[in-house]
């Protein structure tokens, strides 16, 4: 942020003198697996996506693993274990990179609190942070690869939806921020708890949003100009029987189609049953009720190793599996 408002955006001597601009992205999951071999860590795809949604694609932390351990013992000993090196590195992180951390804590705390994401009007109302600090302090965060905002569809100059996207953030506050166990083998102890199927959920939407590339690319639209966007209807407040919706992904696309993508992990190939079927009908009409789009709409199912049984039949009409985000 500080060579953002200093460099960048100099209003002073150095306007204008900028050579070029390098903006060093996190590793892609097919980049990560690359730099993990190059340490001599043979993982397989499905393990190699469990790890980036612990710490996402920050070679410094992936440069922490040890290629002598499974990823269950290296998660206990860097996170787990007392004195672990990222046990302690959320208290230093947004310090290093912000002045003034605490005002952009308080918008992460307040997006982790709110998976679904918020407008800026909700955070503004929330935080109380007056509207020219906000913008700057998004833009920031946005710019570091903490959150991740997207246009909604059909109302792309305003009511962006902001989302946390930082995986080693959200991993924090799940498991690090409130436990008080000791226990130093506690990923061991407890990785295929309850809570931990809700975090593997949420954190393999963030993954999906971070590779809408490959998500092209496997749909064979990388040719294709398109938007990605997200989606949202809010029920009038006077009307109780209507339910609200959100589609976290809407790829518009120029040849007349829109995908919508359901991104769910599971542990083995995904089943809907047939509640979530019926959610699912009534949330495809919703969209094309209320948006009026006259597109051609393609479901789009994006889960770790795919959807089995009946109900999915007729729902998905395209798929796409954790594999694929590895392409490109």
């Amino acid at each position: 942020s500080w060579m953002m408002d200093k460099l960048v955006e100099n209003k002073g001597g150095l306007h204008a003198r900028l050579t070029n601009n390098i903006y060093v992205r996190p590793f892609t999951l097919k980049e990560t697996e690359e730099y993990l071999l190059d340490k001599g860590i043979i993982w397989d795809h499905y393990k190699i996506l469990q790890t980036y949604m612990v710490m996402g694609g920050v070679p410094f932390y992936l440069s922490l693993l040890n290629p002598e351990e499974d990823l269950i013992a290296n998660i206990d000993r860097l996170f787990f274990r007392t004195n672990g090196e990222l046990a302690t590195e959320f208290d230093e992180l947004y310090d290093a990179i912000f002045t003034g951390a605490g005002k952009y804590l308080q918008i992460v705390d307040l997006l982790y609190k709110h998976k679904e994401g918020l407008i800026f009007d909700q955070i503004r109302e929330i935080t109380k942070i007056e509207g020219k600090r906000l913008t700057k302090l998004l833009r920031n965060l946005e710019r570091c690869d903490f959150i991740v905002s997207f246009s909604q569809f059909g109302n792309k100059s305003k009511g962006k939806i902001f989302r946390l996207l930082d995986f080693y953030t959200l991993f924090y506050y799940k498991f690090l921020a409130n436990n008080d166990s000791k226990d130093e083998l506690w990923w061991t102890h407890n990785f295929s708890s309850p809570s931990v199927l809700s975090w593997q959920g949420r954190s393999f939407e963030l993954v999906c949003l971070q590779h809408i590339p490959q998500i092209r690319f496997k749909l064979g639209i990388s040719g294709i100009s398109t938007s990605a966007s997200s989606w949202r209807y809010l029920p009038n407040k006077n009307n109780s029987e209507e339910s609200g919706a959100q589609i976290d992904l809407v790829i518009d696309r120029n040849d007349h189609t829109i995908n919508v993508c359901e991104m769910k992990f599971s542990v083995g190939m995904y089943s809907i049953k047939k509640e979530y079927e019926a959610k699912v009908r009534e949330r495809m009409s919703l969209f094309q009720e209320r948006t009026k789009t006259v597109k051609s709409i393609v479901s789009t199912f994006i889960t770790t190793y795919g959807v089995v049984n009946a109900h999915s039949h007729s729902i998905v009409h395209k798929e796409i599996i954790a594999e694929d985000l590895f392409c490109v």
